[in-house]
């Protein structure tokens, strides 16, 4: 029998909100179920309304009053204190005596501002700061002189030991608020283990989105990609000109919240040197008019350029840095790419330019076709030891060496005895990375991957690597049925690498059928992950589901410094 975890007792759901913190993302939460209340039901709790514990709790300390005392109108000024951070860096922030809480973008721990009401709804409100009083804790000066308004390192100016102490605590609170998992239990605090900083806080990035991280956040796949992308634009969008556009054409960043304005920039400071001086060669020429090259205008779909997308990657045989650049345009004319390519290529890390061309009228980095002008149209890197291909538009983690202290976690959780009996089974495998650096202690290595051409580089990278017990196969893990696992043998170990959304009830469904000794969770998102670690270890009775396993670890990994991304590896073992 598969033995239910206890859990730490909730509100019944009709009595009151739920006490969850705003981290939660659109994810299905349940209720634990008084013993007079009907069973537990999953509640649909959105990144709108799951913001009531600091309201709820703060009332209560403050003479019982309600928080609903208290709904700030639009356009009010108020003054604020930020408390703590919560999901997509955003300030928290609670107004006196009734505990209403309010959010704030940008705004940091223990600073005192002005922000002004933007938005209200029922249970929370959100603010934009106007002007600041007291400073925040912890406060460093931010070396970009874009970090105000990119919308991507928006901790730049907090410490970066403040910034993993936050992003721990995360971790800790969705753990116990979504995942049910009880903090007065002994063994608790000896189950989320401290968060691995990373030693290099800048240029660790080799792979850039052209848009902000806050749009980014919710639609990227795995956190998993390694060039640098940037935008071209017919709308120059300049701060703190009452976020309007001035004319202009620019390549850079979409500023935040808007997809047809981009923020023009020289330079970035997550990704590399020599991908910085790629960008800096392209803002020198891209505009001369003897070029005849014209920005995409995402209005009236006219336009050659789209993005600029830059890839960094190291060579096998000597370790030095080299650069894919993958110009991605709206029609195949390599004649007018030739100057630029002709001044990229003079800079020695570049060996290979690409053209991706994407005739659609969406902004896209994908293309229909790709094509070489110039080198190779792959380059590698190194991870664990082995060697990957990367294409321009293939997966990869995008910070190769914190990747490299993440999947020596991922190993040691893995626990394979390195006899080569056991079954690894590598689910949402993407290029196959985590499988291919099991597989040299496994039997076999199963992966599993909906994207077909990331299954086309995990074979490709088997083949490289001369790793022949690994077998690669496309599959939607969202639309497994009774069927799935018949062909191939019970897995000794499952690996579990969802996107952000987390895993789907079938495929949990599966995990707990199959009941492999070992399960190795592996997370960019902590409140999905909360939620799941939920259903596996304490089950989902309106499913009929037992829970049968037990939370052994959790290492929170610090991949992306300066911006809110939280990475998890959790380790699960049979109860």
């Amino acid at each position: 029998m598969c033995a239910t975890a206890a859990v730490t007792s909730l509100p019944q759901c009709g009595a009151r909100r739920i006490s969850v913190r705003q981290w939660v993302l659109s994810i299905p939460i349940r209720c634990a179920a008084s013993s007079n209340a009907n069973p537990a039901v999953d509640v649909d709790i959105d990144v709108d309304s799951a913001m009531t514990t600091g309201a709820d709790s703060s009332a209560s300390a403050s003479g019982g009053k309600s928080s609903s005392s208290f709904f700030p109108k639009k356009n009010q000024t108020l003054e604020l204190v930020c408390e703590s951070l919560g999901f997509k860096g955003k300030g928290i922030c609670k107004a006196a005596d009734t505990g209403f809480v309010l959010m704030c973008d940008r705004a940091l721990p223990g600073e005192r501002f002005i922000g002004r009401v933007t938005r209200k709804k029922s249970s929370y409100a959100e603010v934009k700061k106007l002007k600041t009083i007291v400073p925040h804790h912890h406060m460093v000066e931010a070396p970009c002189q874009y970090a105000s308004y990119c919308g991507g390192c928006k901790t730049q100016n907090l410490s970066y030991e403040a910034q993993i102490k936050y992003k721990e605590q995360q971790v800790h609170d969705l753990i116990v608020h979504v995942g049910r998992f009880d903090q007065r239990d002994p063994k608790f605090a000896d189950v989320i283990e401290p968060i691995v900083p990373c030693q290099e806080q800048y240029h660790y990035r080799n792979k850039f989105i052209g848009a902000s991280f806050e749009i980014l956040g919710q639609i990227l796949k795995l956190c998993t990609f390694i060039w640098s992308e940037f935008s071209f634009g017919t709308d120059k969008w300049v701060p703190d000109v009452k976020e309007k556009s001035e004319q202009g054409s620019a390549l850079g960043l979409h500023a935040p919240g808007f997809f047809d304005k981009v923020l023009d920039v020289d330079k970035c400071l997550l990704q590399s040197e020599a991908a910085n001086k790629v960008l800096a060669i392209v803002q020198e020429n891209w505009r001369d008019p003897n070029l005849s090259l014209s920005p995409y205008n995402v209005h009236t779909h006219s336009g050659f350029l789209k993005h600029l997308m830059i890839r960094t990657g190291r060579n096998n045989s000597n370790g030095f840095p080299e650069l894919m650049v993958n110009f991605v345009t709206s029609s195949y004319k390599p004649e007018l790419l030739e100057p630029l390519v002709e001044k990229i290529t003079t800079i020695p890390e570049v060996v290979s330019v690409m053209n991706n061309v994407n005739t659609s009228v969406g902004n896209t980095s994908v293309g229909e076709q790709e094509y070489t002008l110039y080198g190779k149209s792959a380059i590698t890197e190194m991870l664990r030891g082995l060697s990957f291909e990367i294409s321009a538009n293939s997966f990869f983690q995008t910070n190769t060496k914190q990747a490299d202290v993440l999947y020596e976690i991922i190993e040691e959780c893995a626990g394979l005895r390195g006899d080569g009996s056991e079954i690894v089974l590598d689910l949402f495998c993407g290029t196959g990375t985590i499988g291919l650096t099991l597989a040299r202690r496994a039997r076999h290595v199963y992966g599993y991957e909906v994207v077909p051409e990331a299954i086309l580089d995990a074979r490709r990278n088997a083949e490289l690597n001369n790793i022949h017990n690994a077998t690669f196969i496309q599959g939607d893990l969202n639309k497994i049925n009774d069927s799935f696992g018949k062909e191939f043998p019970r897995p000794d170990i499952i690996i579990s690498d969802p996107n952000r959304p987390g895993m789907h009830m079938k495929l949990i469904k599966y995990l707990l059928k199959v009941r492999a000794p070992r399960l190795v969770y592996v997370s960019c998102n902590p409140a999905t992950c909360a939620r799941d670690l939920d259903y596996i270890c304490h089950g989902v009775s309106e499913q009929g589901l037992s829970g049968c396993y037990q939370l052994k670890r959790i290492t929170p990994v610090d991949m992306f410094p300066n911006t809110p991304h939280i990475e998890c590896v959790c380790l699960l073992e049979l109860a």
